[in-house]
């Protein structure tokens, strides 16, 4: 099994980051590994998602958990191994909100897989926050 975790503090509600969130077809303003994405559905558990990165082949996930304004987690299956993320939102005494991204992969390529999903995680989380944190101002 191989597991990562990263969190960043927004200066933003729950509720503005889970806008975001549901905003799938927007996932690509501050997500640069995300090419083309496309939801098949309603944004709930049960609901897939095709993705495709730069320079790889599309994918698709299921969305295993989906909780307004608390966060989400997606399960993608390939060739044997299962990559799930959770994107989780709790907000803080300070009155931000802390993003956490988690990953547990298991399976034959876990190991390879684990730096290729999660490589990125910073940077995602840190254009999330600046995305976030201008529309808070916008407001």
């Amino acid at each position: 099994m191989w597991t990562h975790e990263e969190s960043i503090d927004i200066d933003a509600t729950p509720e503005r980051i889970w806008t975001l969130f549901r905003d799938v077809d927007g996932w690509g303003r501050w997500n640069a590994g995300i090419e083309h994405i496309e939801l098949h559905g309603a944004f709930a558990a049960g609901t897939t998602f095709t993705m495709k990165v730069p320079g790889g082949d599309a994918f698709t996930s299921l969305l295993l958990d989906v909780r307004d304004d608390a966060g989400f987690t997606d399960e993608t299956i390939i060739d044997g191994t299962r990559v799930v993320v959770r994107h989780e939102l709790r907000a803080t005494p300070a009155g931000q909100t802390r993003v956490t991204y988690g990953t547990e992969i298991t399976g034959p390529n876990a190991s390879e897989f684990g730096p290729m999903v999660t490589g990125d995680f910073g940077a995602v989380l840190a254009a999330l926050k600046r995305l976030a944190e201008a529309l808070r101002q916008a407001d």
